[in-house]
């Protein structure tokens, strides 16, 4: 065999070892069963309808004074945007030309507020609310949109009542260049 042969030679071969699939001789070895415990920990879902909804409450004068100190460097001074989403306004927008997403303009049920602000926020300590304040979080974003009277008090059942203006239709985008699978025969 020539010399010039021989790098091409090694090279197949060492193609063909590469190629050759590798069965595992069992698990992985990294990762193990979640905790009972763990897994609790983050079975905390609430439907739209309220069903799981902790105990507690929270004021609308309280849940302004938990924004201010962990939401307002992301979502404005009064919710009005900033690096997070605008939370106010905005209602009636779904349907026009420039539709603005807020929580009072888009979102169509209260208690997955709380479930959203319980989980996710705020962004760099998630669950680390307690029911209390997210109660009171929740009710000052809704009273903010005009949904709830400043001097209310939240709760699972108060919460669970509240009729967002989106809750019974959704209003999806009536621009006729944009393609959604939401809008149907009303649009």
């Amino acid at each position: 065999m020539p010399m010039r042969e021989l790098p091409i030679l090694a090279f197949a071969v060492l193609a063909l070892v590469c190629a050759t699939p590798v069965h595992a001789q069992g698990p992985y070895g990294i990762g193990r069963a979640a905790t009972p415990a763990e897994i609790a920990g983050w079975n905390i879902d609430i439907d739209r309808y309220g069903n799981n909804l902790p105990p507690g409450s929270g004021s609308v004068s309280h849940g302004r004074e938990v924004f201010d100190q962990q939401c307002a460097a992301c979502h404005g001074a009064r919710g009005e945007g900033g690096v997070g989403d605008r939370l106010v306004g905005e209602q009636g927008t779904l349907a026009t030309s420039n539709p603005v997403k807020t929580v009072g303009s888009y979102w169509p049920y209260a208690p997955t507020l709380f479930d959203y602000i319980r989980r996710a926020m705020p962004q760099n300590a998630p669950q680390s609310l307690g029911n209390d304040d997210v109660y009171s979080f929740s009710a000052y974003i809704l009273n903010l949109n005009g949904l709830l009277a400043a001097d209310a008090t939240l709760d699972a059942k108060s919460l669970s009542a509240i009729k967002m203006p989106n809750r019974n239709m959704f209003v999806g985008d009536t621009r006729p260049d944009v393609k959604n699978p939401a809008c149907r025969a009303s649009c």
